[in-house]
């Protein structure tokens, strides 16, 4: 691995596959969308695609690898983009070529049907796909990608019903997993969300009401670079089709339900100035530090994030313990390429070329390092080594989720379930494993209470999706099972 090439440090992090966004009634709709999805940068940095409708030309689409910034700043490739509706996505592969992404697998991706052209751009992943893909190519069908989305389009262009929305409800009817679309015709922007809701999608107006513009969002932050106003989020088993300034909903999968929305979204993926579930991710991410602290107190000189994602958690087990909060972490903002050749000895500095140790302050200090995840564990021993070779007297590790112990099927890069260090190893094992003084994980109850939920996780019904934690699927990954996965047993 080319360690200016990638990002070692995030290797052992887990990955959202994805981002969309989808924008309707404003004059340079592309524009718009690609700065959406720059807000979306952090759910998928492979590839990023945008389709636009525009009467003239007709759909327009650019696909590229690599940051939205490096690809759709440029006015050659925006003038390709006319259209007051457009609709964009930002990728990390969790199903078809992950790990070597081909442009094919880029989306949106586009279809012709006879009710007219759709462009569908979907966060999440299905668990049926490879049964549904196989029942597809047997009838006829021909797959241009790996992705299986592209399970949605060819059950639209199954579809005996006339209009795109209704073929894209029989299509969604069929796939199982979890799925946020977006879709796009000729006059309408379109979004879904699976009837647990497992994946966000908000929706906002952009412009005084009445304006007639709107667009369709993973996250809230992505409505404010725009300057949009946000209404709310689509709810758990909801299509919104936006024609002409109106929205329509409807619920393709029944009546509403409750729904299981992602906890994990709380703890890492959003970003913290999103809004989710009516909480600000920011607020929830504090409070996980605030129920660590009285969860898992310990005698320490300092409170260190590992950056940036343990930085929230790290401010409120500070406030909560009294103990003071302080930078003891750097990260180098600006890693990337290089004219430097990188040598064998280059490339095992590993995690030090993304973070640097403040040796002034760790030096003789009682440690805590708060981090979201421990998952294969490799990167936490790094941290500690280089925190001890700075001088610190005691490490502690104070993690702001559960033991990750399971895999997620529900469009999260996770590594299988032997390579997860929580599923091999007790809590005590980790500690030893690592090399630190403590290492306490949070509870179960205990994100619960920081995600809103003041009587914690109701075991019989519980609140989230939290399958990476307990085991407990909310959806069962048939293609996984097929391969023989085994779920969590009753012992377990």
């Amino acid at each position: 691995m080319n360690p200016f090439l990638s990002n070692p440090f995030d290797d052992d992090k887990l990955k959202e596959e994805c981002g969309v966004f989808g924008v309707i009634g404003v004059a340079d709709a592309a524009s718009f969308t690609a700065l959406g999805m720059h807000a979306l940068q952090h759910r998928g940095q492979e590839a990023g695609g945008i389709v636009s409708y525009e009467p003239e030309s007709g759909f327009n689409s650019a696909r590229r690898f690599g940051y939205v910034r490096d690809n759709f700043t440029s006015r050659s490739v925006m003038d390709t983009l006319p259209g007051a509706l457009a609709i964009g996505h930002v990728r990390y592969s969790t199903a078809g070529s992950k790990g070597a992404t081909q442009i094919r697998d880029v989306q949106p991706f586009f279809g012709e049907f006879s009710a007219g052209g759709a462009a569908i751009a979907h966060n999440g992943n299905l668990t049926n796909a490879a049964a549904l893909r196989r029942e597809l190519i047997e009838r006829g069908s021909i797959f241009q990608s790996g992705s299986d989305s592209e399970c949605i389009i060819h059950l639209m262009a199954r579809s005996i019903q006339r209009s795109v929305p209704e073929r894209m409800k029989d299509a969604l009817r069929r796939v199982e997993g979890a799925f946020s679309v977006i879709a796009m015709t000729r006059t309408k922007l379109i979004g879904v969300r699976d009837a647990l809701g497992v994946r966000p999608l908000v929706l906002g107006r952009i412009g005084p009401e009445g304006s007639g513009a709107y667009a369709l969002s993973s996250e809230t932050c992505a409505l404010d670079i725009v300057g949009a106003e946000f209404i709310r989020e689509i709810e758990p088993g909801e299509m919104v089709v936006i024609e002409h300034g109106r929205i329509e909903s409807s619920r393709p999968f029944g009546p509403a339900t409750k729904g299981r929305f992602c906890i994990f979204e709380q703890v890492y993926f959003s970003r913290p100035d999103s809004i989710l579930g009516g909480r600000s991710v920011y607020e929830t991410r504090r409070q996980i530090g605030v129920e660590l602290a009285r969860e898992a107190p310990v005698e320490a000189d300092l409170v260190c994030p590992v950056p940036d994602s343990g930085t929230p958690a790290a401010i409120g087990y500070s406030q909560e313990s009294g103990i003071p909060y302080a930078m003891g972490i750097i990260r180098n903002q600006y890693m990337g390429r290089t004219f430097i050749e990188p040598t064998e000895s280059i490339r095992n500095m590993g995690v030090r070329l993304k973070l640097n140790v403040n040796r002034a302050l760790i030096r003789g200090k009682r440690v805590i390092l708060v981090d979201d995840s421990v998952v294969r564990g490799t990167t936490s021993r790094k941290i500690k080594d280089m925190i001890l070779d700075a001088g610190a007297a005691e490490v502690h590790f104070r993690i702001a989720s559960p033991p990750t112990a399971w895999p997620c099927f529900y469009g999260v890069d996770t590594p299988d379930r032997d390579k997860l260090l929580a599923a091999k190893m007790t809590e005590e094992e980790m500690r030893d494993w690592i090399g630190v003084d403590s290492l306490k994980f949070i509870s179960l109850d205990g994100l619960y209470r920081a995600a809103g939920e003041a009587e914690g996780r109701n075991r019989a019904n519980p609140q989230f999706c939290d399958a990476c934690f307990s085991g407990e699927y909310p959806v069962a990954p048939a293609d996984m099972l097929e391969k023989g996965f085994q779920m969590k047993t009753a012992a377990e």
